[in-house]
C-alpha cells in the first residue's frame, strides 16, 4: 500500500513543475525580445549620427575630387606675366633662355618673328612680357618694339603666331608750364613730366638757345603737346603742337606747320622756320665749354702755346654726339693727337669735326641727318680727360662756333600763309592760357598734318 501511495504520489508531481517551468520560460523569452528591442530603439540616434558622419566623409571626398579638378583647369587657364625692361647689352635670346627658356623654344620665337620684326634689333629699356599658365606652361611672350607698336608672339602648338599690334592708347591735347630752378631736366621733373619732352624742347629751340650753358634760374616755359594715355597713365607723348620759352628775358616761340614740301616743321610768329643749317650745340645737355677757340692756347700736355681752332665741351666718356647739320661723312678713324675722329659735309662749304671720340657710329660715305647721334665721347689722342673737341670750316677755313651766324631754313609758303595763321593764332592762344592754366588737357588744338607722325618717345 505504501508503495503504491509513493507510486501514486511521484506521478502526481510532474505535472506541477511544467506549467511553472514553461512560465519560465516565456518569461525569459520576453525579457531577451524587450531588451533586444531596447537596444534596436536605443540604438537608432547612434546609426543615424554613424550614417551621417559617412555621408559627409564620402561628400567631402568627392568635393575635394572635384576642386582638384578645377584647380588643374583654373591653373592651366590662368596667366602670370613676368614683364620686365630689357637690359642693357642683353640680347633677347640671352634674356629669355635666363628666363628659363630653352634654347630649343628661343630659337622657334627669334625664327618665328623674323618674317614680322628682327629681334635682333631690340633696345635696351624696352618691355618684354613672358606669359605663362599658372601650371608654368609658356602662352605667348611680347616686346615693346616702340611708343606705338607691340610685337606678340602666341604659342600655338608646336609653333608660335606672330603679329605686330598697336598700343590701344587714347590721345589727349594738354598743357605743360613751368619754371627753371635747377636745370629744366630738373623743372620738367617738378611737373611730374619725362625726359623725352624736355629732349624735344631742347631739339625744338635748339637753334637759338643752347640748354647746355644758356639755361638760366628763373627761364620759363608753357608746351601744347599730345599725350598717350593707357589705362588711365601716360604711356608717352606724340607731337608738339606749340611751345614757348623765355630765356633771359627773350621769348621763343614755336608753332608746328608744314614746310613747302609738306613735312612738319616748327616756325616762329613770323613763318620763319626755327631750323637752320647748325643745332647750336653737337651735345644736347650737360655739357660746359671747357675751352674756346684760340688762335694761341697754353695746351696742357705739350706745355706750350698753339691755336685752338675749336670749341672743348666737358663731358663723360660715352656722351651722344650729334651731327648738327644734315651732311655726309668724310672720313672716320684715327687723327693722331685728336684721337678717334669722324668728319663731316655740309651744304654751303661747310665742314664740322668731331674729336677725341671713344667709338664711332658711322661710316665714311654715309649720309646723315641733323640730331643723329655719329659717335660716342671719349679722351682718345692728346687729352687729359674725356670731352669733346668740336670744330668747324667755312670754305676751308676753321671758324668760332660759338660766334657763328646761322643761316634760316625755309619759310611758310605764301600758298599755306592763311592756313599758318589760323594754326599759330589758335596754338598761341593756347599757350597764352597756360598762364592762368597750368597744366591739364587742354581743347584740341588745329591738327597741322593729321597723317604726320613726329619722334615718339617715353
Amino acid at each position: 500500500m505504501l508503495g503504491q501511495t509513493q507510486d501514486s504520489g511521484a506521478q502526481a508531481n510532474p505535472p506541477q513543475d511544467g506549467p511553472e517551468k514553461a512560465a519560465a520560460g516565456v518569461r525569459v523569452l520576453r525579457l531577451v525580445i524587450w531588451c533586444a528591442l531596447a537596444a534596436v530603439v536605443g540604438g537608432l540616434p547612434l546609426a543615424s549620427v554613424l550614417q551621417q558622419r559617412y555621408l559627409a566623409e564620402h561628400l567631402l571626398a568627392q568635393e575635394s575630387r572635384l576642386a582638384g579638378a578645377d584647380i588643374e583647369v583654373i591653373n592651366s587657364r590662368r596667366l602670370v606675366h613676368d614683364e620686365e625692361e630689357l637690359p642693357a647689352r642683353t640680347t633677347i635670346s640671352q634674356y629669355l633662355e635666363k628666363a628659363g627658356l630653352d634654347t630649343a623654344t628661343v630659337g622657334e620665337i627669334v625664327r618665328d618673328a623674323r618674317p614680322i620684326y628682327n629681334l635682333a634689333r631690340v633696345r635696351a629699356g624696352n618691355h618684354v612680357d613672358i606669359i605663362r599658365s599658372g601650371k608654368g606652361d609658356l602662352r605667348a611672350v611680347s616686346y615693346q618694339v616702340d611708343e606705338d607698336r607691340v610685337l606678340w608672339l602666341t604659342k600655338q602648338g608646336k609653333a608660335f603666331t606672330v603679329e605686330l599690334q598697336p598700343v590701344p592708347y587714347t590721345v589727349t591735347v594738354a598743357g605743360v608750364a613751368g619754371t627753371v630752378r635747377d636745370s629744366l631736366f630738373q623743372a620738367m621733373a617738378d611737373e611730374d613730366e619725362g625726359d623725352w619732352l624736355t629732349l624735344k624742347i631742347a631739339d625744338i629751340f635748339g637753334w637759338d638757345v643752347d640748354f647746355s650753358t644758356d639755361t638760366q634760374p628763373g627761364d620759363t616755359f608753357e608746351i601744347v603737346v599730345e599725350k598717350k594715355m593707357l589705362g588711365g597713365q601716360l604711356w608717352g607723348y606724340g607731337r608738339v603742337l606749340a611751345a614757348q620759352y623765355q630765356n633771359e628775358g627773350r621769348l621763343h616761340q614755336a608753332v608746328l606747320f608744314r614746310d613747302p614740301s609738306g613735312r612738319l616743321a616748327y616756325y616762329g610768329p613770323s613763318g620763319k622756320s626755327l631750323q637752320k643749317a647748325f643745332l647750336r650745340s653737337p651735345l644736347k645737355f650737360s655739357a660746359p665749354v671747357t675751352s674756346r677757340f684760340s688762335r694761341s692756347r697754353f695746351h696742357p700736355i705739350l706745355k706750350r702755346y698753339r691755336p685752338h681752332l675749336g670749341v672743348d665741351y666737358g663731358a663723360p666718356v660715352g656722351s651722344p654726339v650729334q651731327a648738327v647739320g644734315d651732311g655726309r661723312v668724310v672720313s672716320t678713324g684715327w687723327n693722331g693727337g685728336g684721337g678717334n675722329m669722324v668728319r663731316l659735309r655740309h651744304p654751303m662749304g661747310y665742314e664740322t669735326y668731331y674729336l677725341h671720340l671713344s667709338s664711332l657710329l658711322v661710316r665714311p660715305g654715309q649720309q646723315v641727318q641733323q640730331g643723329q647721334v655719329i659717335a660716342r665721347t671719349g679722351a682718345t689722342g692728346l687729352a687729359t680727360g674725356p670731352h669733346l673737341d668740336f670744330r668747324v670750316t667755312r670754305h676751308g677755313s676753321f671758324v668760332n662756333f660759338l660766334r657763328l651766324e646761322l643761316p634760316p631754313a625755309q619759310s611758310v609758303a605764301q600758298k599755306d600763309w592763311n592756313d599758318f595763321v589760323a594754326t599759330r593764332t589758335e596754338l598761341l592762344d593756347q599757350l597764352a592760357s597756360l598762364h592762368t592754366q597750368p597744366s591739364g588737357t587742354l581743347a584740341e588744338a588745329r591738327s597741322p598734318a593729321p597723317d604726320q607722325q613726329t619722334t615718339k618717345g617715353n
